[in-house]
């Protein structure tokens, strides 16, 4: 097991995700590093066919994926929608050798062993290809906030797909949740939203 520190600029700005990878991983060592850790939300784990990160996200990055998880949570008591969060749930399979910890992640009707709705976050860049675990879990939806733009990549066949529109969520406009999710004042922002909402009901 080899480890690298991500390298950071020195004109890095101070809120930034910090990252370390480990490469030649193997299935019971990424088990080992997942029971070490604990409960502690505070580092998520990414593991892919033997290469492992470990992310501490900022505190910006934690702000913008809560704002969205709740912004997402509002639009389905609008529309009296049974969504079913599961936060940073730790996904894995031995079998494919894959495992990841979303920023937020959900079911919708019922609970589900695999969430249909994945969100990530990415305010560093760089990192393991989270779409690649994704797809191989079978999680039919990513939302991927970066540089303040919220895209759905849906799951065809075995690949994702760039889309306008959640599949899952088809009413909600993904570019009026990226607006409110920037905004510094969240629970203004959550009023907002249920606001806007209501306003197109």
């Amino acid at each position: 097991m080899r480890a690298a520190v991500a390298p950071l600029s020195a004109d890095s700005p101070a809120d930034m995700d910090q990252r370390v990878f480990l490469r030649g991983v193997s299935w019971e060592q990424f088990l080992a590093v997942l029971a070490a850790r604990g409960e502690s939300a505070a580092v998520r784990i990414t593991y892919l066919g033997g290469a492992l990160e470990l992310m501490s996200p900022s505190f910006s990055h934690e702000t913008i994926k809560t704002t969205i998880g709740r912004l997402v949570e509002a639009y389905a008591d609008e529309h009296g929608l049974d969504l079913y969060g599961a936060g940073s749930w730790t996904l894995k399979s031995k079998l494919k050798k894959l495992g990841i910890e979303p920023d937020e992640c959900y079911s919708i009707g019922k609970p589900s062993r695999v969430p249909e709705l994945a969100i990530e976050v990415v305010w560093t860049s760089g990192g393991l290809d989270k779409l690649e675990v994704y797809r191989g879990l079978g999680v039919r939806e990513v939302w991927v906030w970066k540089k303040g733009r919220l895209g759905a990549h849906v799951l065809r066949g075995d690949r994702y797909v760039r889309a306008a529109r959640s599949r899952l969520l088809p009413g909600i406009d993904l570019a009026l949740v990226a607006r409110f999710a920037a905004r510094p004042d969240q629970p203004a922002a959550v009023r907002q939203f249920r606001a806007e909402i209501r306003a197109g009901l």
